[in-house]
């Protein structure tokens, strides 16, 4: 287990995943990433400049919060892990101050990103205010109309957000058109890449910036329980905050822990956006991982109601990790994540981001199958503020949704098959 702690190899490799698939350009900017992170990271004054900024300027540590009307309902005792209360409301700005450092040790004045669900996007705008830095966010367009409350907040911050307006339309076409920008432009432009995904160095770099969660985690639990926990759960898109969480414990063998995809509308290619699934391994975007494709190998649509878990591939870390059998992987739908919205907003007055409502509704997939009175850590990437329009607009389509119960215990799970698929709500 801690030989897996210690990855990726001197290739970028997690097993046979990961490495960097990417032009002859980028080669040399990518190897400068590389010997720039790995000097920064052992350089004190770096550190020290990371640390105090994650304290007092991102609002580190966050809490663990006791989720006692949840844990009675569900029967174990529930943990979240606040990482909606960071500055910027998700768990991304960890990433996007550490590359922004990174970027000015470097030299560059430029910056570009891509988002989904725009709290990348977000808080790259904001790392790149707060050290001076031009600043031009990809969104697609379909992210960008789902997601205006964001697209608003990073312009106020001094970005340019420039829609992506081919394909999907969505974060898939949005990393393209950020990649073919850095591909052009990398003399003065750093790409902060905001997933543990794309090429080598990049899913070692996120995770790592990401791991804060992990690491205050185990102190936290360690204090409150006097134990770890048993069972870890967080959301997969690309990965950072599930890994983020998950890395950490890894050298744990006890502590299980699940990661949770986006099961979208139905089991179909293009329906959904579980790469465990519905996937096979490929290459996309600068990194041998599990993707969704066709039979001919041409890359899938996805759909979740989600911008940020809305995406053809997973970061190369968690390919291995599944392989191994060390995390485990389920999907939820649609439905049951708007459900999962509004039992946490209505039990402990939270309102999640709809990739972390992923992860709730997945802890209330599996707590029947727990060990009773599990302790349970469900990472809270962000909050759901940016994401009440397009709870109302779903709602308002599947009104049978909005017969919510007082109280969760009115709420009944009955699973629809062993293969790790949530089970649809029906309301009393």
């Amino acid at each position: 287990m801690d030989k897996m702690s210690k990855m990726p190899d001197k290739r970028g490799r997690f097993g046979s995943y990961g490495g960097a698939f990417v032009p002859e350009t980028l080669v040399p900017v990518l190897r400068e990433l590389e010997k720039t992170y790995r000097a920064a990271i052992k350089d004190k004054t770096f550190i020290s400049e990371y640390k105090n900024l994650l304290r007092d300027y991102v609002g580190r540590p966050t809490p663990l919060y006791p989720a006692e009307r949840l844990s009675s309902e569900l029967g174990h005792k529930i943990y979240l892990k606040r990482e909606d209360l960071c500055h910027t409301g998700a768990h991304k700005i960890n990433n996007s101050i550490g590359q922004a450092m990174l970027a000015v040790r470097m030299g560059k004045t430029r910056i570009i990103a891509e988002t989904g669900a725009g709290q990348h996007g977000v808080a790259t705008a904001t790392a790149a205010a707060r050290f001076g830095l031009q600043c031009d966010i990809y969104m697609g367009e379909v992210d960008m109309d789902r997601q205006s409350l964001n697209v608003t907040r990073m312009e106020l911050l001094g970005a340019r957000v420039i829609p992506v307006k081919v394909g999907q339309k969505t974060l898939k076409e949005a990393v393209s058109a950020a990649i073919r920008d850095w591909v052009a432009n990398s003399g003065h432009t750093h790409y902060i890449l905001g997933s543990a995904l794309g090429p080598h160095p990049f899913p070692m770099i996120v995770r790592d910036f990401q791991s804060c969660i992990g690491k205050e985690s185990i102190m936290q639990i360690k204090k409150t329980e006097k134990k770890l926990p048993d069972v870890l759960i967080a959301c997969v898109g690309g990965g950072s905050n599930s890994i983020g969480l998950f890395h950490p414990f890894l050298k744990f063998s006890p502590v299980r822990m699940i990661g949770v995809e986006a099961g979208g509308s139905g089991s179909g290619l293009g329906e959904h956006a579980a790469r465990f699934s519905g996937g096979r391994t490929g290459i996309l975007q600068g990194t041998k991982t599990y993707v969704l494709q066709d039979e001919f190998g041409q890359i899938a649509l996805t759909h979740s109601v989600s911008a940020g878990l809305d995406y053809a591939a997973v970061g190369p870390e968690h390919a291995f990790l599944k392989d191994a059998g060390r995390v485990e992987y389920m999907k939820v739908s649609d439905d049951d994540a708007i459900a999962a919205f509004q039992i946490l907003s209505k039990t402990e007055g939270i309102l999640p981001a709809l990739e972390s409502a992923h992860a709730i509704a997945g802890l209330i997939k599996m707590a029947p199958s727990l060990t009773p009175k599990s302790t349970v850590i469900v990472n809270l990437s962000g909050r759901g503020d940016k994401d009440v329009e397009q709870v109302k607009k779903f709602l308002n389509k599947n009104l049978r949704l909005n017969a919510f119960p007082d109280d969760v215990s009115n709420a009944e799970f009955s699973p629809q098959s062993p293969e790790n698929q949530i089970g649809a709500y029906s309301f009393a």
